[in-house]
């Protein structure tokens, strides 16, 4: 084969294995004992407790996750959403040196309060690596499952809410109904998103839910939801999609994981 020919191939996208491992270890540059089918990147608010938890429950065996913190403080505010997205670039570049396939961006609100595609576009620049935020990880969910019509939950204050609603009717979504839990007042609220028990927001969708919806979405990564969905998508007959649910799948299918998973609902049967 001449060097024309060899040069014309294309070459797999992503980082090599040699930019990894090195010319001094040939032999295991692509090995990984636990993240060997897929590595996710995850970076989440510093107050949340659940993000995590739920994307391990979830994980199928050879996908590993690894995650960076970015500081949150005070009360819900549009500077206090700023804020923590200025540590974006800096969790990117440290994810990268943990060699991830991907880096989700896991806090819905902030997603809607700044612009999603800016975060996505630092975390590329920072890291070389693919980044997707929660809220356009919810919106191919909700294309993926064939929704017009939504119920949405939310833990968040009014303005949150607001600005929500506003991103998913501009994203050609109708929002027959909405309700917000206000908590954002206080930072004590605010961490307390975490602590509202699953039984809690399973009351919360059958509330929202009306005769002319066809899906129902609760946001937020600090609220534990993903134990709840295939008992809900039952009882109602209509997808749930949540904010963990959605990301960890667009995630996994962005590493090129396309496992049906059973148990978090009908998103996890879809591919795209």
């Amino acid at each position: 084969m001449n060097n024309t020919l060899v040069n014309s191939i294309k070459h797999p996208q992503g980082i090599t294995p040699q930019q990894i491992a090195g010319k001094t270890m040939k032999a295991v540059q692509m090995y990984s004992p636990y993240g060997y089918r897929a590595k996710i990147g995850l970076i989440v608010p510093s107050t949340n407790t659940v993000n995590e938890p739920e994307f391990y429950m979830m994980a199928p065996h050879g996908v590993s996750i690894h995650t960076a913190r970015i500081m949150l403080l005070g009360k819900a505010t549009e500077e206090s959403y700023f804020k923590m997205g200025e540590e974006t670039s800096r969790a990117a570049s440290e994810l990268a040196t943990a060699e991830v396939d991907v880096i989700a961006w896991g806090c819905t609100s902030g997603g809607v309060v700044m612009s999603s595609e800016k975060i996505e576009g630092m975390i590329a620049e920072a890291s070389g690596i693919a980044g997707v935020t929660t809220i356009n990880a919810v919106t191919a969910a909700l294309k993926a499952v064939g929704a017009r019509k939504i119920a949405l939950g939310t833990p968040y204050v009014r303005f949150v809410n607001e600005a929500e609603v506003k991103f998913l009717s501009e994203a050609g979504y109708e929002v027959v109904s909405f309700y917000g839990l206000e908590l954002g007042e206080t930072q004590e609220e605010r961490r307390g998103i975490g602590r509202v028990p699953p039984e809690s927001l399973y009351r919360l969708a059958r509330y929202i839910d009306r005769k002319e919806v066809d899906t129902i979405f609760i946001s937020c990564t600090n609220l534990a939801t993903v134990e709840i969905i295939a008992d809900l998508e039952e009882e109602l007959g209509k997808p749930v999609i949540t904010s963990n649910q959605a990301t960890f799948w667009r995630a996994l299918r962005m590493a090129g994981v396309p496992d049906k998973i059973e148990g978090y609902g009908q998103l996890f049967q879809k591919n795209q």
